[in-house]
Formats: structure tokens, sequence, C-alpha cells
């Protein structure tokens, strides 16, 4: 029985409304045939209207206790944890990651939630010995306003939730874009929030193309925005940020390397380093694109490697023996296809893959094959160009020294995962591989709520995420000198 199409309505200072900017359209990948989801998307009037409820709602929400606000995000997460089977099951069937991993993702879009709807029972600021008798110098926080939210579609409900929770928790205001292929879980995510009993304004959901994104970075009404998305974008974004004086926090691309030594439980390289590079068809800004091994091990572990990647399940999302899924579009598709294609023009050894794989499945969607290719040298664009899609790039070294040397190799800098036992090189790779997230003996994908995410060099821009290394960005300081006067006793 084919699902129903869901209506798509914006979020408007607390009512659901249609847009005047056109269809929004959200297709099946694994069959793009299939409607998921369609409605209208905003237009600049309508994002005016949502910049205006934010700034309207802003000083209550603001002064709202902090453990009323946190209950908010505490509810919100139960109703989340408790309707994750079936938004699981849209978020497949919208974005195209295996039915298991959607269902996981929601559920992290609850644990997300309660992390930072449990926030006003840690500490909330900090006193400092003052040089001056009868004074103490208290270091408090305070929202930075009305926040622009800007979200891709490879996490359509976890990104969102680890960006408005704590812009939320803070006290903030948020007007949020998320992207236009994947609205469903967008609407979801905003139902939920409304639905634990958010206040009208305080959550606005403006569904839209480039130009929305564009007239929230741009507009006066915004203090601040998060954006997670591609590198081209984030600088434009940053770019305009700057020109307006507002911060931006940009989580950016990746071309994250797996270092496999000579020393390494081999059978347990093998199946983090193939989860890292396929799972969620390798759509992850912290997926293995790129793997070095030393030449000791090589020939056993790429056999070992290879047959692993031949044996992986490409199919329907939703079917539960299924081990990878569909690119998000056709244009995804063809851009990864075009990458694989030129470095084995510039000189790559195909070991596995590089067509779009079943002859049935290529017809009526989205897929790749995982694909596996043995680069001569690091000359190769495939080497350093992020193509966000199943397909991994192997060198080979002669020892460890070679082996950091190529992890730090490109402007991206956001995560990294070494295989090794030897506790000596794991310090070593600590202080030398120039990453913002490090994996010993796991796959380089990963992220936890608790602790900060982002990464380094051309990476990110702005303070990380996650954690509370997330109220350096959603937060600004203020010290206060306090002092009284003449002691009465």
């Amino acid at each position: 029985m084919t699902a129903p199409i869901q209506n798509l309505h914006n979020l408007v200072d607390g009512t659901w409304t249609e847009g005047s900017g056109g269809d929004v359209v959200s297709i099946n990948p694994a069959d793009s045939s299939v409607v998921v989801a369609a409605g209208q998307r905003a237009d600049t009037a309508l994002l005016d209207a949502a910049v205006t409820a934010a700034s309207a709602a802003r000083a209550q929400w603001a002064h709202t206790p902090a453990h009323e606000r946190g209950a908010v995000l505490v509810r919100a997460a139960a109703i989340v944890e408790a309707r994750a089977d079936e938004w699981g099951r849209e978020l497949s069937r919208e974005e195209g990651k295996t039915l298991a991993e959607g269902i996981g993702e929601v559920g992290r879009a609850a644990q997300i939630l309660r992390f930072y709807g449990n926030d006003a029972d840690r500490e909330a600021g900090e006193v400092y010995s003052s040089p001056r008798r009868g004074e103490r110098i208290l270091v408090t926080r305070k929202p930075v306003g009305v926040v622009g939210v800007i979200t891709p579609f490879n996490f359509p409900i976890a990104i969102p939730a680890w960006k408005i929770a704590p812009a939320l928790t803070y006290g903030n205001t948020v007007v949020w874009k998320p992207a236009s292929t994947v609205p469903l879980l967008a609407v979801r995510l905003a139902q939920a929030l409304t639905e634990a009993g958010l206040p009208a304004g305080v959550l606005n959901l403006v569904l839209g193309d480039r130009e929305i994104g564009t007239g929230i970075i741009e507009h006066p009404g915004i203090d601040a925005v998060t954006f997670t998305g591609s590198t081209g974008v984030g600088r434009r974004l940053v770019a305009a940020g700057a020109l307006r004086g507002v911060p931006v926090q940009a989580e950016l691309g990746g071309k994250n390397a797996a270092i496999v030594l000579g020393d390494a439980d081999l059978d347990l390289a093998v199946q983090q380093v193939a989860l890292g590079a396929f799972r969620s068809t390798g759509q992850k800004c912290t997926a293995t694109s790129r793997l070095i091994v030393t030449d000791d091990i090589a020939d056993d572990f790429l056999a070992a490697l290879t047959k692993r990647a031949r044996e992986i399940i490409v199919g329907d999302p939703l079917d539960p023996t299924t081990e990878m899924g569909p690119v998000i579009n056709g244009a995804a598709r063809e851009s990864i296809r075009g990458g694989i294609d030129r470095a084995i023009e510039q000189g790559a050894d195909l070991l596995v893959g590089g067509t779009s794989a079943d002859p049935q499945l290529r017809e009526s969607g989205y897929f790749l094959s995982p694909t596996i290719l043995d680069l001569p040298s690091g000359d190769l664009d495939i080497w350093r160009d992020e193509l966000f899609g199943p397909a991994l790039a192997i060198r080979r070294v002669a020892s460890v020294e070679d082996a950091f040397t190529l992890a730090n190799d490109g402007d991206y800098g956001l995560s990294a995962a070494l295989f090794t036992q030897d506790l000596t090189r794991t310090l070593e790779a600590v202080d030398h591989i120039d990453v913002g997230i490090l994996h010993v003996n796991s796959e380089s994908a990963g992220a936890d709520p608790h602790v900060p995410f982002g990464g380094a060099k051309k990476s990110g821009y702005g303070p990380k995420e996650q954690g509370r290394s997330a109220r350096e960005f959603f937060t600004h300081t203020t010290t206060v000198y306090l002092r009284g006067g003449a002691a009465r006793i």
C-alpha cells in the first residue's frame, strides 16, 4: 500500500501556514516516481513575518526561567522518541538512509533535546575573585537574540536538533530554513516542539530555496546564523555575515582519512572503514573518503575491504536487509559518478564499484555501488575534492610518518580515524593529526551530544557545536563587578 502524500506547511508565529513562493516537493530518492510530501515554500514576505515574530517573542522567552525552557525540550524529546518508528520510516523515504539509520537518527534527535533540556541543572555562570576588597566578579551569559538556522539534507532531524535545542535552551528565538529536499522531517521536529508547549514565535520554520537562505543571513532582524552545508555556500554566508557584523557558525566540508597501521586489528579495521565510507551512502561530512594504509599489510587489508564492499546490499532503504540506500537526488549521483570517472581517467585503479548499482535500481532511484579506488599518487582530484558519496580513495605508504603527513594533506580537518594497537603511535597522532575529531579504532563518523563537534582548518568557522561548546555561540557574556556598600554588622 502506497503511503499518502504528506502536506507541508511553514510555521510562523505559532501558526501553520501555506507559503506563496512556489512548490516544495519531497521525492523518494529510492523511487523517484514517489512524492513523499508537498506544499508551498515561503517567500520573502513570509520570511519577514517569521523574523518579526521571532523578534517579538525574544524578550519574553529570554526571561522565561531556564527550567521552564528546558522542560519544553524534555517534553519534545519524549514526543520525538515515541514517534521514532513512524518518523524514522518517513526519514528513510525522504532522505534515503536505511530504516535502522532513520529510526536511530530520530532517537538521536530526542537524545539531543533531552541533553539541552536538562541544561538548567548545570552551572550558569562563573565567579572570580577580585583584587579589590569587598568585591566579586561574576561572568553571566545572555542569549544573542534571533538566530537564523540553515540545515542540510543528510541528517534532516538530528542536525536541526543540535542547533535548535541549544539556541532555545539558552533563551534565543529561531528562524529555521531546512534543506528543500527534506522538508517533512523539519515539519515533524517543529510539530514536536509546538506540541510540547513552545510559545508562538519562538521557533519559526520557513521552507524554501537558496533565496530564503540568503534572505536569512542578510535580514537586519537576524542576530546570528548557524549553518551546516557545503564549503562554497558556507564561505558565502560567512562573508555576508561579516559584512553585517553578525556572528556565523559554519560546519563545512570534510575529506576524512582513515589510517590503518601494520599492528592494527585488521578485522576490526575492515569493519569500521567500511562503515565509515559506506554507511549513510557516504553522505556524511565525517564519512571516511580517504584511506591510508601501510605497505606491510596493504594487499591483505585491501583484499578484505574490497570483499566487504562487494557484499554490501544496496537497495530499498525500507527493506531490513538493505545496508546502503540511494544518494539524495540525480544531481548528486551524477556529480559523484563524474568524480569517480575523472579519478579513473587520471590513473586510479578501480578495485570495486564505479557503477550506478543494479540496472533495476538505477531505473527507479539514485543508487550507486560502494566504490574503492587505489591511487598512484596524491595528485588526483579525488584525493582532495569532497564527493559526498560512497567513494573511497586509497594511498599506500611506507611509514607511519608518511601516513600522518598524508592525513594532514589538504584544506579540510574535520575528522580522522586511526587503527593501531600501539599507544605511542596513538599519542603521536593526537599531537600531529590536525582535525577537530579523532577516532582511535572506530570509524571516522559519529558524534555525541555532550562533547564538542566541529573541524579544524577549513572544515569549520566559529565556535564548535554540541556539548557545552554550543553556549559559546548561542550566548554572550556579561562581566559583572559586584560590590556592596559599607557593611552593617
